[in-house]
């Protein structure tokens, strides 16, 4: 039987007329050779702390589809790759790490080369997306991506999210959307956070290598609206020989009144960590029995950071249509100390490094959208405006065990960007509506440079065009079509260079502060059989360059224009009203598109990528997953005569809650043990006693072996 939404969303389309802008439900909301660059190659829950594992009502609310949702034209997906997740889905995986969290997103990637502090790698859609770059991540409004970074353009760490507090995960892939700018061209994830808990949540996991963890969260009202507040901590060694000693303390303070589309949220959130790090190690170590396969060649490698921010969105529907206002202030740190090439650079002390960021983000967001008939055709407007402003202060220094010896440089920087940006949705017919937008974003910055030829101003602005077309549905079924250009800032600092800053002579080449990509895709969506939701999209993404900015070196390697050319298949089925399986796969072709001697591949591209499992549960009684993720080989130099390895991990899940409120679950991360590697590398390093001019080798963070965790959670 039909729900109520699809009822009025089904008579709405043969009807010829969108939805109304107002939306009644409650809190919905709508490298090159042998050098790596940076020496790395680098249905809705609103008012519940998502369940670990899924109830039949929140299985249905994993993937909005076409015009089989209710509500607004603009939030129904104009891709077949665009997706709404739920919370209650992402909670009902077991993961390792935070960060991990985020792989519910059909063909994303989502692994670690170093400490638990460091911000993640992503891959998706062929790119080795390092820390971020081409994958812009949003929480609650607030972008997590960080421009001109000490450790890498875009470095996104995801660390201070708390996964219970999810209430969605909103996908969108290629550059196809007017709302989304800097960071967006590979995808862009928006995650929202819940307003209220029905129950307050203590939960407690202790497990393998010092695995400790603690949770409490609540929900109470205070005046006309509710005040939600949330801890956590969490220690961690994991199985190095030099512990990691990870050391987090998050917290969430919010007060929200209304609904998304009528009301208000306030939200102080607030993130430290300290941890030592085993990075990555030349894989000629191990085998010659240095160290083994969890040991460091550098013990002091680590770092600290934190992140403070407050924010507030607010929103008003009328017969004016709907307004949306976003404004954020973000307050954050970092210190790493790397050492990725031990003794190549400088023989007595080591190639130890420190990378600091320090910055304040401002930023303020307001949007409009309304209805209007054109030429006898119902259409929906949106008009945004996109503001932000970063004061940056971002180092590189040399070190010995975390003790500065010597400044390569230190900046002072303040970047801006202003983007406009405009959609129209119309519906021609009952199973016809096309989406058309543009956006200008216009950057700007000033760096004041310890080496004053490195100082200067640069600015650059960039137009967009953007569109879309959906046919359907037809059996249950809809046809996409999206064409778009996109982009992704570079470091300003590489904008404004002139000399090398650890000479402070030889001359270097400045770089574009901006750098436009092109994609297309098109693909199917359909519920055709009983319970399965199946898509498949087939895409093309260009990039004029692949500018990448060499953190370690204080430089800015320009790569080369590059074309990734891939299909996405996911699929979810509700086999019965407690059982869930699910598969995705994705094949993508990387290439540079230039001509040289040295090859063509692009380092660290995936082609292959899988993942897929079964989530069975209730509200009360047993509970589990199995699931497993295929990361195929890549490339790791030009030629494509050096690959890495292939990993396939499965995790497990099994619990039990009771009438009374308690759960107790138990998790199997890396189920079988699987002997494979979370990255790697491919670059010149040198160890103790080898040749001066280094050794050519795989660098590797192998992944953690079997580890158990057992919660034990009350909600009261």
């Amino acid at each position: 039987m039909a729900s109520p939404a699809d009822a009025q969303s089904t008579a709405a389309a043969r009807s010829g007329q969108l939805p109304a802008v107002t939306v009644d439900s409650p809190d919905a909301r709508p490298r090159n050779r042998t050098r790596p660059p940076r020496r790395e190659s680098r249905g809705r829950n609103p008012s519940a702390i998502q369940p670990s594992a899924p109830t039949p009502s929140t299985f249905n609310s994993g993937v909005t589809s076409g015009s089989a949702t209710a509500g607004p034209a603009y939030m129904q997906p104009t891709a077949a790759s665009a997706i709404s997740i739920s919370g209650a889905e992402v909670n009902a995986r077991p993961f390792s790490r935070v960060g991990e969290a985020l792989e519910v997103v059909p063909g994303l990637i989502v692994t670690q080369h170093s400490g638990e502090g460091k911000a993640n790698q992503y891959f998706l859609r062929g790119f080795n997306l390092d820390h971020g770059t081409d994958l812009s991540i949003k929480v609650d409004g607030m972008p997590v991506n960080m421009p001109t970074h000490g450790h890498g353009q875009g470095y996104a760490d995801i660390n201070f999210m708390i996964p219970e507090l999810i209430q969605s995960v909103n996908v969108r892939k290629g550059p196809y959307f007017a709302d989304v700018g800097d960071f967006g061209s590979a995808g862009a994830l928006a995650i929202d956070y819940i307003n209220r808990l029905p129950k307050n949540v203590l939960e407690t996991t202790n497990g393998s290598f010092g695995y400790h963890r603690g949770l409490a969260a609540g929900s109470t009202a205070v005046g006309a609206g509710t005040l939600l507040a949330a801890v956590e901590g969490v220690k961690y060694n994991g199985p190095w020989d030099v512990p990691d000693n990870v050391r987090k303390l998050n917290g969430v303070l919010r007060y929200s009144q209304g609904t998304s589309t009528d009301g208000f949220t306030l939200s102080a959130m607030a993130y430290s960590n300290g941890w030592n790090s085993t990075d990555q190690v030349a894989q000629r170590a191990i085998d010659q029995g240095i160290i083994d396969r969890f040991g460091s060649l550098d013990p002091t490698d680590g770092g600290v950071a934190s992140r403070f921010s407050l924010s507030s969105n607010w929103a008003q529907s009328n017969a004016y249509g709907q307004s949306k206002i976003n404004a954020y202030v973000i307050n954050s740190s970092l210190r790493l100390y790397n050492n990725f090439t031990y003794f190549l650079d400088d023989p007595v002390n080591g190639d130890q490094f420190s990378q600091m960021d320090r910055r304040t983000v401002y930023g303020f967001n307001a949007s409009h959208a309304f209805d209007m008939r054109v030429a006898g055709i119902e259409t929906q407007t949106r008009i945004g405006l996109q503001t932000r402003a970063d004061d940056i202060r971002v180092g590189l220094f040399k070190t010995l065990q975390r003790e500065t010896l010597s400044t390569v440089r230190q900046d002072s920087v303040r970047e801006g960007n202003v983007g406009l940006w405009a959609d129209t949705t119309a519906r021609w017919t009952d199973w016809l509506r096309t989406t058309i937008g543009i956006r200008e974003d216009y950057f700007a910055g000033r760096v004041l440079s310890d080496t004053p030829e490195n100082s200067g101003n640069a600015q650059a602005s960039m137009t967009i065009p953007k569109a879309g077309i959906v046919l359907g549905p037809w059996y249950k079924t809809e046809f996409y079509g999206n064409a778009g250009y996109g982009l992704h800032s570079n470091d300003i600092r590489g904008a404004t260079i002139t000399v090398d800053p650890i000479d402070k002579v030889t001359p270097q080449d400045r770089v574009p502060l901006l750098v436009r990509s092109k994609g297309a895709e098109l693909g199917i969506r359909t519920k055709a059989v009983e319970g399965l939701t199946s898509s498949l999209a087939l895409f093309v993404l260009n990039f004029d360059s692949e500018l990448l900015f060499v953190g370690d070196a204080g430089t800015t390697e320009p790569s080369r224009p590059s074309r990734r050319v891939g299909v996405e298949w996911t699929n979810q089925y509700q086999v019965l009203p407690w059982m869930r399986l699910d598969l995705d796969v994705a094949y993508t072709r990387a290439r540079f598109t230039d001509f040289d001697p040295a090859g063509n591949f692009i380092p660290g591209a995936p082609a292959w990528v899988a993942a897929g499992g079964v989530t069975f549960g209730s509200e009360t009684g047993w509970f589990g997953a199995l699931r497993g993720r295929y990361f195929g080989p890549r490339p790791l130099i030009e030629d494509d005569s050096v690959r890495s390895q292939s990993s396939l991990i499965f995790n497990a899940r099994a619990g039990y809650k009771f009438d009374n409120g308690l759960k107790l679950q138990l998790d199997v991360l890396n189920l079988f043990s699987a002997r494979t590697n979370q990255i790697e590398y491919y670059y010149l390093s040198r160890l103790p006693g080898e040749p001066i001019g280094g050794v050519a080798d795989r660098h590797v963070h192998p992944a953690e072996p079997l580890a158990v965790r057992l919660t034990l959670a009350g909600r009261f």
